[in-house]
């Protein structure tokens, strides 16, 4: 990199605090930085043209978990630990709003919807069973019921009678929540550089150094926001997992309005206006899934068109308009990573398929770390 003297102290020089990566998490974790250390300079370096990962990716579900993601949590976590995340990420969620204000990221409160196959049987029934036993493990937090049975009017095809309802999800704009992110961390003298690649960094005991592609420059901490991409650049315990997206072209009196979710949250749809977004499917193939790639694979939106052709949209015309797909961060444990690595270097990452409800939490706690 051929810098000129104005670019190394603009932009280089005397470096208080760099985040790397500049999604949910990091973009959070400098605005909170920014309020404890007024006058610092905060640098936050993204590699991708735009927030690369799942933060402009994500399919826009303002959640905390469904019924059966939940009870599934409970074979593997306590029955503390889980009520204990999902608090973490309903505080999410509000802290989001909050600092963003609904109407900048489109929150619309519709209401959260669990569908379940017609054979899938043993899943629906356990569900229908335990639901008195979830809303009242979850009761001191939202201090009401949170799943109810409802028929289904929604016009789905091949699926058990009932769905289960959350009256608590919602569905925000995720362009335009990083966009106002962005916006927000520019009018706070934050600077962003984007294509901007971290391949290496050294914690010297009372600075960091850190290494471009063909640059390097001095820090006084590091923070690693980068989630599903994190194992590339720190030692945590954080895999990448591939998300497969696709939306239709606009249908023709659309009925469906709301968050919906299927196969333990492998599955999930929305409409977004008179779209259906679509996403999941990487349970069919989890070896292939477990990728820093982008990319689509024929297994997964096949399957993904099925859903569409034969559940969600049965006997109605729909064109798919695009696909994508998002990278994001899990492991063993759904507890997000919020650390301190060395003396000076401080990681955000792990957020499980959860970054919009839990980003704006895990950006803040990470800054408060420092």
């Amino acid at each position: 990199m051929d810098l000129s003297y104005w670019e190394l102290k603009s932009w280089f020089t005397n470096v208080d605090y760099t985040i790397v990566g500049s999604g949910i998490v990091g973009l959070h974790a400098a605005l909170r930085l920014r309020e404890r250390f007024p006058q610092s300079k905060i640098l936050v370096l993204e590699k991708g043209a735009l927030p690369q990962g799942a933060s402009t990716k994500n399919a826009g579900f303002a959640c905390f978990g469904s019924i059966s993601e939940i009870i599934d949590d409970l074979q593997t976590h306590s029955e503390e630990e889980v009520v204990r995340l999902i608090q973490k990420r309903w505080q999410g969620l509000n802290l989001l709003r909050t600092g963003l204000g609904d109407a900048n990221i489109d929150f619309k409160n519709y209401g959260g919807y669990e569908l379940f196959l017609k054979e899938d049987v043993s899943s629906y029934e356990e569900c229908l069973q335990k639901i008195p036993f979830v809303n009242e493990v979850l009761r001191p937090l939202f201090q009401k019921d949170v799943f109810v049975k409802e028929a289904d009017r929604f016009g789905f095809q091949g699926i058990h009678e009932h769905l289960l309802f959350n009256p608590f999800e919602a569905q925000i704009d995720t362009g335009n929540m990083m966009q106002c992110l962005l916006k927000n961390a520019v009018s706070e003298n934050i600077l962003i550089l984007n294509q901007q690649t971290v391949t290496a960094y050294l914690d010297l005991g009372n600075e960091v150094e850190v290494v471009l592609d063909d640059f390097s420059f001095k820090t006084k901490k590091i923070v690693f926001a980068t989630n599903g991409f994190a194992s590339k650049l720190i030692t945590a315990p954080v895999e990448p997992a591939r998300a497969q997206a696709l939306i239709t072209e606009p249908i023709k009196n659309l009925k469906i309005k709301g968050t919906f979710h299927l196969d333990k949250g492998y599955y999930y749809f929305r409409n977004i206006g008179h779209r259906i977004l679509l996403g999941g499917g990487r349970n069919l193939d989890f070896r292939t899934e477990n990728t820093t790639e982008f990319g689509q694979t024929e297994i997964i939106q096949n399957k993904l068109e099925h859903l569409l052709k034969e559940v969600i949209l049965p006997n109605q015309n729909f064109e798919i308009a695009h696909r994508w797909s998002g990278i994001m961060g899990i492991g063993a444990s759904k507890n997000p990573i919020v650390s301190q690595l060395s003396e000076n270097v401080f990681c955000g990452v792990r957020l499980g398929g959860m970054g919009v409800a839990i980003g704006s939490l895990v950006g803040t706690e990470l800054a408060d770390l420092i």
